[in-house]
This record gives structure tokens, sequence and C-alpha cells, in this order.
């Protein structure tokens, strides 16, 4: 059964069940010498993958001012030019950069950066309102969150947002931010067929949050691209080994997560799905607020990904399938095998 839109949390707001994750068409920056983009990208291919995905019914796209150090908004804001009303926009702040140098420079989580932040979001996507603007500061301690919640809803107040979320794994953060703002509709994390988040999900039922899915393709793992002996390059988040990035370690896929892949990959193509329109149908079928948002520059990815919209969720007993294939991976410790001794991560706990 096709699956076509979704309710963004108590906000209201409809959206597509499929979202476009903006990260990649930011292009290269880094932090010092570590990359945190995706390697280069062409932005007239990221243009015409927009407005491609809109063609297809794609309405919801999330970025982050920091992707590309503000690039991301531009090209998205260029992409919508003459079509914002058909798109639902959700970007995030909380971390600095440099525009000019493409550097990430640290984090500002002050009420007075949060409304410059919101700003220059704005002039970056051309628009006069952002639909969904979301704390990126995962491990934020709750009470330096909440003394925002005062300034978010002084801007839904004006007009400059219509909501706001928290990208953040922490259930705990989550629910803190529903329970004391009513503004709060959504909270983006980890969500995919390699890694479930009951808690999380949880949370979004008792306060009627969307969940919006990051890495529901598991940074590329779930498009069956990659194998054992696939290398990325330095100039990929994914070459660099990270502190917040497992998929891939040393620039080669994390044996335990291709596994994973191997374990599932019939029960998700078993109805003539491709492999990540499967994983986007699992999505769909674990719960009735996900909405994922997988990553895409090019005008076929945006294709494939948005075929699975006619399919919809995986039937029940696809679905129980994969759970049965799952159950033993998921509850048994990951063996000895699958950790070789991989360089010491560089970089602290940070973002995506």
């Amino acid at each position: 059964m096709a699956v076509t839109t979704r309710r963004l949390g108590r906000s209201g707001i409809e959206v597509s069940a499929l979202g476009m994750g903006c990260w990649a068409i930011g292009g290269p920056w880094a932090e010092g010498s570590q990359p945190l983009g995706w390697g280069p990208v062409d932005d007239e291919e990221s243009v015409r993958a927009v407005r491609r995905a809109l063609d297809l019914g794609v309405t919801l796209f999330d970025t982050a001012d920091t992707y590309g150090a503000g690039h991301s908004e531009r090209i998205l804001g260029r992409a919508l030019a003459g079509r914002r009303d058909e798109a639902v926009l959700a970007t995030k702040w909380g971390y600095t950069f440099d525009e000019a140098t493409r550097q990430a420079t640290g984090q500002d989580a002050s009420p007075a950066y949060l409304r410059r932040a919101v700003v220059d979001s704005l002039r970056r996507l051309r628009t006069d309102r952002i639909d969904l603007y979301q704390l990126h500061l995962a491990d934020l301690p709750i009470p330096r969150a909440q003394a925002l919640l005062g300034t978010l809803e002084e801007l839904v107040a004006e007009g400059l947002i219509r909501s706001y979320g928290w990208s953040t794994d922490h259930p705990d953060r989550a629910a803190a931010y529903a329970q004391h703002g009513p503004g709060h509709t959504a909270v983006q994390h980890n969500l995919s067929v390699l890694r479930d988040a009951p808690t999380m999900l949880a949370v979004c039922d008792k306060h009627d949050l969307a969940s919006v899915d990051r890495g529901p393709l598991g940074m590329g793992l779930l498009t069956g691209k990659y194998t054992a002996g696939s290398t990325l390059p330095r100039d990929d988040v994914r070459g660099v080994t990270s502190g917040w990035l497992d998929w891939f370690r040393g620039g080669r896929p994390a044996p335990e997560w291709l596994r994973r892949v191997g374990a599932v990959r019939a029960a998700l193509t078993a109805d003539g799905r491709t492999l990540a329109q499967g994983a986007l149908g699992w999505l769909w079928a674990r719960s009735d607020r996900t909405i994922p948002i997988p990553g895409c520059r090019t005008v076929a990815q945006v294709e494939e990904n948005a075929a699975a919209l006619r399919r919809g969720p995986l039937p029940p007993e696809q679905f129980a399938e994969v759970e049965r294939q799952l159950a033993a991976l998921r509850t048994a410790a990951l063996r000895d095998a699958d950790r070789p001794h991989w360089p010491a991560p560089t970089l602290p706990a940070a973002r995506p």
C-alpha cells in the first residue's frame, strides 16, 4: 500500500512520508584537517535533485546551517526559488562556522546566537519562515537546552519558525523538550533497520512527536553499493575515523554492520524492491510516526528513494521475517573478529 504523507508531530504540518537529507549537497567543509562533508559536489546536479524530489512528491527537505558552512542552505534556497510553498523546510543551528574558509569553529548554545542563526538561515534559504528549526547540539545538557525554549517560542510567535525540534539520540532530552516546549514537534534521531530505537519511538508516541529519521540507509550501507573491500576517499567524512561515526571505520565499511545488511537483504528485497527501498519500507512499517530523510545528491538517488513511496510499508509477513533474521544479531554481543584494532578516534563526540 502506498504511503505518501505523514503528520509532523503535534504541529499538524503535513509532510511527505519521505524527506530528502541535504548534508551531502553542502559539499566540502572541515574541522581543521578533518573532513565533515561527503566530498566534491556538483551544485547544478544538486539543484536538479531537489527539484526532481518535489516533482515526485517529496516535500520535506532537511539541512543544517553548518552543512558546507552554509552552502547546503544556499543551494536549497536556490533550488526552491519559485516553489517555496511546495516545500517544508527543516534546518538546524548550534554549531558555529566560518563561511569563507568552510571551517567548523565550535558551538554556541546561547539565546543571542539562536536569534542570529535563524536570521542567517532565512537569508541563505531565501525564505521568510522555517517550518522545523532543530537544535543541533545532541549532547547539550537539558537545563541549557531548556533555557532556549523561551526564545524559540518567541520565534514561533513572530512567524520566523513554525515549529522546532531537537536532533539528538537521547530520549530524555527529547522528552524534556516535549514536556516544556509547546512548539516542540519532532525529534531527529538515528533509526534504521540496522539500528532500532524503541525507547525514542516510545517518547514520540507519548508526546505526539514526529520521528525524523537520520541514517535510514546506514550512510550508504543499505544501498548495497559497499562491500568489505570498499574504500572511501579521505575527503569523504566516511573515509576517516571519527568518534561519532561507526558505520565505517578507517575508510572501510564496518564488518559487523555489513553482516547485518547481509542478514536482511533477502527479506527486504523479497517483493521486488531494491535494498534501499526495502529499508525505507521497514521504517514505515516500524511506526506511523517515522519520516526517513535519506541523503541524496543526484537525480538518480532521488528517483530510487521516491519510488519507495509507491510501495509503502513492508507487508507484515515481510517485516516479521526481517525481525526474525535480525533477532540474534541485535541481542548477541559483537564477535571479537568483527572488532579489529582500528585507529583511535580523532574527534570528540560530534554531529551529523
